[in-house]
This record gives C-alpha cells, structure tokens and sequence, in this order.
C-alpha cells in the first residue's frame, strides 16, 4: 500500500526532532504489468506490486539521501537513523539552500495521468499486433518486452508541501531477428494509448532486420549520417543530463561555461518540458515540491539555460527550474523541435554516407569535452545517392558531443517517443542529418 501521508509526516517530525533542518519523504507505490516475448512468441507474464521511500534529510549543508523497500515500522525506524548517521558525516555542500515553502498548486490534468481501460488482455493484444506486424515486414522471429506500469507518487516536505499524482505508463521494445547478423530494433514509451502503436513498432524493428540481410565489413571515416530516432534519443538524452546545473557546476559537463553560447546548429531547439499531459515523463512536481514547467535548454542552437533544484539555483543566483532531483537536478521529458523534412527528403540529402538505426553502450573519454563513442548496433547501412544500397557492420562512432549538435543540418517531420533501457530520459526524437560523423573501427 506504500507510505500513507500521516506516517510520512511521523517520519518527518521525528528528523526534524533529531535536529534536521530540512526532510523530504517521498514514496512510490507502482503495479507493474511486464509481458515478455521470445521466438515470436510470449514467454513471461508477470505482476509486480512494489513500494519504496526515499528520504532526503539535511542538517544545514550536511545532506543524505536513501531508499529503502523496507515500510515497515521498524524499517522507516532504521531508515531514518541511518540517514542522520549518514548526513552527520557528510562533509558540508556548497550546494544547499532550504526546501522551498510550500504549499504549491499544482496542474490538476499532471496530478492524475492515468490511463483508463488497460486490461492484462489489451496487453497481450498490442505484443501480438507488434509480433505480427515484424514477421509480417521480414522477419524471422521476434523478441521483446511491454510493460504497463501505474505509479502513486507522494511527498511530504518540511516546507509545507504534501502532494499525491498518480500516473500510468506504457513502453514497449521489439527487436526483430533475420539471421545470426541480421536484426532491428524499435522502441517507444508513451503515457496514453493516443501516442502507443506497437504495431508500427513491431514494423519498424521487422522492416530493419529484414534490409539487414548480408551485411559487409564498412570502412572507418568520416560520413555523412542519417542518425536515426533510437540513436538520436540517447545522444539528446546525454545533453538534456549534461544540461543539469549539478554536473555543470562540478566541470563534469560540455555545456560548462557555455551559457548563452552558440553550441548547436541553428536548427536545433530542446526543450525540457514535463508539462505535456500523457507524455511518458510529464510530472506535476519535482523532488523538492516545485511546480513543474516548460523550460527551452537550447534555443536556435544557443544554450539558453540550465537545469536547477534550489540548491544549485542559489549558487548560480537564479530560480529553481523546478527539475530537483534533490540533489542533481535533471531533465523529465525531453522534446527536439526544428525539424521539418520529410523522412525521405531527409535521405535525400545524403550523397554517401551511413544511416545508424540504433545503438548500445555510448561512453565517454571525456566527459568534459563531449568525447564519447557508441557502437551502433542493429541496422547500420550504406547510403548513395540518396537511397539505402547495402547492410554494413563493423563500426562505432567516435566524435564529439559539441561537434554533433553543430553538424545537426536538418531533422525530419517525423518524431518518436523514444524509451528503452539506454535511453530512460523519455526523448521526443526525430532522424538527424548529422554532416561529417566519425566512423572507426573497433578495437579488440
């Protein structure tokens, strides 16, 4: 049953006994619907009812954050011990302002985003339209997963903020397979069945692996790059994070410094907006109890702003974006605009180069300048004159983060929601043109 409000706010008063300035209690109370699928067909179907709390405690700049699955009277008991213990011995932040005093309002439409007339049988019916749809476009045998989740958030503060929302989520990842090298994936996650089309995913993931068929070892170089809404996501996901005023203010960041600087193509707007009724990370407040709102983090391809709970809003002298993560602020739902070619105009404008579908495992080399590499997995291909020619296999990218935004040239028409396991930030992504990409060979 998760945290009720009256035993929140016991917990709180007794920290604030113990001496703590400042208490946040916030407990998470989620159903999850997990349906998995292998060889085209439904292997896992499971329930899961799981709640959790986490407690944010500070005595002045000396602050602590934990979790715990433990609500039993005992559990929140240790819990809370263990957090003054913890704070007591944290040497103090620079980065610390008081909880914000409440009480806020909130948007009513954020405060309940459920989704009405999910059943377990719908499930089972949108994993079949997407395994159809694959095999249907090409492919030999399908696997993924569907999750349906419902959440209760709740939060209760020392500054007077006591706050419920309830929201319902839907994701679905399909990766189709041809042969041993030949596959496809697609993914997207949505908080209403509006934005949710397992179909056109299970036919996205089926029409890759199928172009797939025979790949060829590529040649390293430099390329032009149709970089597609998977891979997309996962690199705006990287800026939206390095957006945060946390990573800025610690150097680990290559938007640090960058505050009103042109570092995109002009083309290039992201916005972080948490305001979008029914998108997968839209939220009426954050950790902190701070309204949520729309904010532009790139503008025409200049750094408009950064990304602040109270903490990090007071050194920088402004206000909170209302994006706490108490202690490192973060983007919720990330939304790319500028784009406005077709998909296959977009193409057109690539004489030779490669189109890169989707990708895992992107690191940094340095994190400070933007140096990172990805591999690109699934379906890679050599594009000529405009079209697809062949399958290709046997590279990574390794660039720049600064120098990608700048050789943004245009976006399509078309965008996805994208959610999967490397990309948790939900990204609103469209297909990039992306001018001279650097392509290598990996090293064993």
């Amino acid at each position: 049953m998760g945290l009720t409000p009256k035993k929140a706010r016991s917990l709180m008063e007794r920290l604030r006994g113990a001496g703590a300035t400042d208490v946040a209690v916030e407990s998470f109370t989620t159903v999850t619907h997990m349906i998995r699928f292998a060889n085209s067909e439904i292997s896992v179907a499971k329930r899961f009812d799981e709640s959790s709390v986490k407690l944010y405690v500070a005595f002045g700049p000396q602050r602590a954050v934990l979790t715990t699955t433990d609500l039993t009277a005992g559990g929140l008991k240790r819990l809370s011990q263990e957090a003054v213990r913890t704070a007591k011995s944290t040497p103090p932040s620079d980065l610390y302002a008081p909880l914000p005093s409440g009480p806020f309002s909130y948007d009513k439409g954020l405060l309940d985003q459920r989704i009405r007339g999910v059943t377990e049988e719908r499930l089972v019916g949108f994993v079949e339209g997407a395994v159809n749809e694959a095999l249907n476009a090409g492919a030999k045998r399908v696997a993924g997963t569907l999750v349906h989740r419902r959440t209760v958030r709740r939060l209760v503060t020392s500054g007077g903020v006591e706050a419920e929302a309830v929201k319902d989520t839907l994701e679905i990842s399909v990766r189709a397979f041809l042969d041993g090298e030949s596959s496809g994936q697609f993914a997207i996650g949505t908080g209403s069945l509006s934005d949710f089309n397992p179909e056109k995913v299970g036919r996205e993931a089926g029409e890759i692996a199928k172009m797939m068929k025979d790949p060829v070892e590529a040649s390293e170089g430099r390329y032009d790059a149709i970089i597609g809404p998977m891979t997309a996501a996962n690199l705006i996901e990287e800026v939206g994070s390095m957006a945060s005023a946390f990573y800025v203010d610690s150097q680990f960041s290559f938007l640090t410094g960058k505050l009103g600087e042109k570092v995109a193509h002009e083309n290039f707007t992201l916005i972080d907006d948490p305001t979008v009724r029914g998108a997968y990370g839209s939220e009426p407040f954050d950790e902190e109890g701070v309204p949520t709102r729309r904010k532009v983090i790139i503008e025409n391809g200049v750094l408009r702003g950064y990304l602040h709970n109270s903490a990090t809003a007071r050194k920088f002298g402004t206000e909170s974006t209302g994006n706490a993560g108490i202690i490192v602020p973060s983007p919720f739902n990330l939304v790319v605009e500028g784009g406005g070619t077709p998909f296959s105009k977009l193409i057109s404008k690539v004489d030779n180069g490669i189109m890169v579908t989707n990708d895992w495992y992107l690191r940094y080399r340095d994190v400070r300048s933007g140096e990172f590499s990805t591999i690109p997995r699934d379906g890679l291909f050599l594009v000529r004159h405009g079209s697809i020619e062949r399958a290709l296999k046997g590279l990574r990218i390794s660039d720049n983060m600064l120098r990608i935004l700048a050789g943004i040239e245009d976006m399509s028409a078309e965008r996805y929601p994208i959610v999967w396991w490397e990309v948790e930030t939900p990204v609103l992504a469209p297909y990039l043109l992306v001018r001279e990409v650097n392509f290598t060979r990996p090293t064993s």
